[in-house]
């Protein structure tokens, strides 16, 4: 794994498999069961999918026992304002990039610049796993076109061509 970004050091499709062609790269939760759909992979997506909203549901929670010490505390209307639209905000964004992050490789320096924001928008990283989940393992389509790229390169360099080609017919 590499340090920087959590993704694994050898990029998909890398060379080291067992029969010496393209493996897949592992995702998170689910392994490599995501490629053929098996070893318990709809249970799987079954539990991330639920896992992350009630990850989601407990984080609001906990947000709201927050917003009920701020009140609480008198700071003012102001000051509450500020934080519900700094926690929206943050969430919004924190789902929009989560969300491309499944489609794209992100880039790791802007991925570094907004790791506070990130941080705070938390819920909005949860909702975007959750609802990825509902139609298939998050990063699966991303992956799965780095996989089958990478097979067909793959085919391609092994293919051997058959026959002499010096007695090859020539075009006029």
């Amino acid at each position: 794994m590499s340090d920087d970004n959590g993704t694994p050091g050898t990029p998909a499709g890398s060379a080291d498999g067992p029969a010496g062609g393209p493996r897949p790269e592992p995702l998170r939760f689910f392994g490599t069961s995501w490629v053929n759909h098996d070893h318990g992979y709809p249970a799987r997506r079954a539990a991330v999918a639920a896992g992350s909203l009630v990850a989601a549901v407990a984080s609001c929670l906990v947000l709201r026992f927050a917003y009920e010490g701020i009140r609480i505390a008198d700071s003012g209307p102001f000051v509450t304002g500020l934080i519900i639209a700094m926690f929206a905000i943050c969430s919004a964004l924190a789902f929009r990039n989560t969300w491309d992050g499944f489609g794209k490789r992100p880039d790791p320096q802007r991925q570094a610049s907004l790791r506070g924001l990130l941080a705070i928008g938390f819920v909005g990283s949860l909702l975007a796993y959750f609802f990825r989940s509902l139609t298939e393992a998050p990063g699966e389509k991303l992956h799965r076109e780095e996989y089958e790229k990478a097979r067909e390169e793959y085919e391609r360099r092994t293919t051997r061509r058959t026959g002499n080609p010096s007695k090859k017919k020539r075009r006029r």
